[in-house]
């Protein structure tokens, strides 16, 4: 019988439980509170000055659908649209997530959709808004992966599947399905089924994981082949191919120690607030699970000691799975969004926390929903701090933009067209560090510093896009003659007299720290 679409959609809703519709929710509602200061404004970070349209063809780091789930939205950088595509991917996720982990309660769903939405990690890539929405598909793709396995472990092929399709976006994000299939690896262990049973469910996880990494690998090369290209250094992605196998075993004890030290990474916990809220999280967590050990006879189950050891040695491999991948890579915060997995973890198990007793897990509900709304609140506020200071960024960058295209064009013999050379970047010592965010943005990419200004061709960019004018700029080649010229070494930094002179029919300009 043919169905309508509105009967489809009616049927497909009715399915939804009451968990998964709250999470959902509350997911849009908090995203949009957290990052509408930049979805409704137009703020670039370094790397988007160039990029108010790029078709993301990055194959040759690895990302060969990339291209397609950005162009969804289009390959311009438009915010609005962007940044509610994103919301809506992780919305789905963090409903997923809240099924596939069998959260108990609205409240404690509203909990692990409040914190999908306002981690830190999010408000970087954020800041790198042209590419959000196909890096949150990626995400979604990956959590629709173990959560497909969760469902039966029939479906290993398929998840694998989306498994290839997620990494084909981003690679970081496998770790979601990694965290995620540890997660259903133990609500198995800890379930009703037959040994026997629970082997094949474990095991589904396992045939998901290797099945997407061969399909993502098999289609990266052919596609490379196909084109005539080679993954490049970029983030360390062609460690893919040669010792990949030694070089991930031999970044094992870095690894763990990252997970270890995570402690000093600000913007993970925030605050001493936040700090104690994570703190609380956990323990309520642990304090379930021994409370639930000991109430249903765990500790003399065999299947109890494995799979916490799985854990304890998984975890902190999985959380950081892209220091195996990629180990001469920049592990930078956008890589670190994986984390927000430990936090639903401990709000996921607290949801259960009335199998432990009655007084006891009263006790722990409580504790959790106010330390976790404490942590949100914290990760909302230090985000908002992150925006604030992109946008003086760009503020700071337009007028010192303004000031050197004004000396350019006023420096005697320029004429349109005239062959520019810009050498350093913005110098600290004309213009000192003016940011005062940087406890809080310290080590949230792309949101913090001064200037938006890293690389002579940002010059180019941010002139041509935000201040409508064109500059003819020679390339590096031509920039390393003039570097060690005595002229250029006898200037001024700007905006000193001296720092934007004709030599040999070109324009000379010098703004970084370096006089003779």
């Amino acid at each position: 019988m043919m169905r309508s679409l509105i009967e489809t959609f009616e049927m497909k809703m009715s399915k939804v439980t009451g968990e998964e519709k709250t999470s959902l929710c509350t997911a849009l509602v908090c995203g949009l509170i957290t990052h509408a200061p930049i979805m409704l404004s137009d703020i670039p970070n370094h790397d988007g000055l160039a990029s108010m349209h790029f078709n993301q063809d990055m194959i040759t780091s690895g990302r060969w659908f990339l291209t397609v789930a950005c162009g969804i939205s289009s390959h311009y950088t438009i915010p609005w649209i962007i940044g509610i595509l994103g919301l809506i991917y992780i919305a789905i996720a963090s409903a997923l997530i809240t099924s596939h982990l069998k959260v108990k309660g609205k409240v404690f769903a509203s909990l692990i959709g409040m914190v999908m939405a306002s981690f830190p990690a999010l408000a970087s890539t954020f800041a790198y808004v042209y590419t959000l929405d196909g890096y949150m598909l990626g995400l979604l793709l990956a959590v629709t992966a173990a959560y497909l396995v969760g469902k039966n472990d029939r479906n290993w092929f398929v998840g694998g599947l989306c498994l290839a399709f997620s990494m084909g976006i981003y690679q970081t994000y496998l770790s979601f399905a990694m965290l995620l299939s540890l997660a259903g690896i133990a609500m198995t262990a800890a379930g009703s089924l037959k040994k026997n049973e629970k082997i094949k469910s474990c095991l589904s996880y396992l045939y998901m994981g290797i099945t997407g990494c061969a399909l993502y690998y098999i289609t990266l090369r052919i596609l490379l082949a196909i084109r005539g290209l080679e993954l490049n250094t970029y983030q360390g992605i062609s460690g893919l191919e040669g010792n990949f196998v030694g070089n991930t075993f031999s970044a094992i004890p870095g690894a763990f120690s990252d997970f270890i030290g995570v402690w000093h990474i600000r913007a993970l916990w925030g605050n001493a607030a936040g700090l104690i809220a994570i703190g609380v999280l956990m323990l309520s967590a642990l304090c379930t699970i021994l409370t639930a050990a000991v109430k249903k006879k765990w500790f003399a189950n065999p299947w109890f000691y494995w799979v916490l050891l799985i854990e304890i040695a998984m975890i902190p491999l999985s959380v950081n799975f892209t220091l195996l991948l990629t180990p001469d890579g920049n592990y930078h915060m956008i890589m670190r969004y994986p984390w927000v997995c430990l936090i639903i973890f401990a709000i996921a198990v607290s949801s259960h926390s009335k199998i432990t007793g009655k007084k006891i897990g009263v006790l722990a509900e409580n504790a959790v929903i106010v330390a976790a709304m404490l942590i949100t609140v914290v990760y909302v506020t230090e985000t908002n701090i992150g925006y604030s200071n992109l946008n003086k960024k760009y503020e700071k960058t337009y007028a010192y933009c303004i000031r050197l295209l004004d000396r350019i064009e006023q420096t005697p013999g320029y004429y349109q067209g005239i062959p520019v050379v810009i050498l350093g970047v913005i110098g600290d010592e004309q213009f000192p560090t003016t940011d005062i965010t940087s406890d809080v943005t310290g080590s949230m990419t792309g949101l913090s510093g001064d200037f938006l200004i890293y690389t002579a061709p940002n010059y180019d960019s941010f002139i041509r896009n935000y201040l409508g004018a064109s500059l003819n700029i020679l390339p590096l080649s031509e920039v390393e003659k003039i570097y060690y010229t005595d002229e250029y070494v006898d200037m001024e930094s700007f905006p000193g007299e001296s720092s934007v002179k004709l030599i040999d029919g070109v324009i000379c300009v010098k703004t970084e720290n370096y006089n003779r």
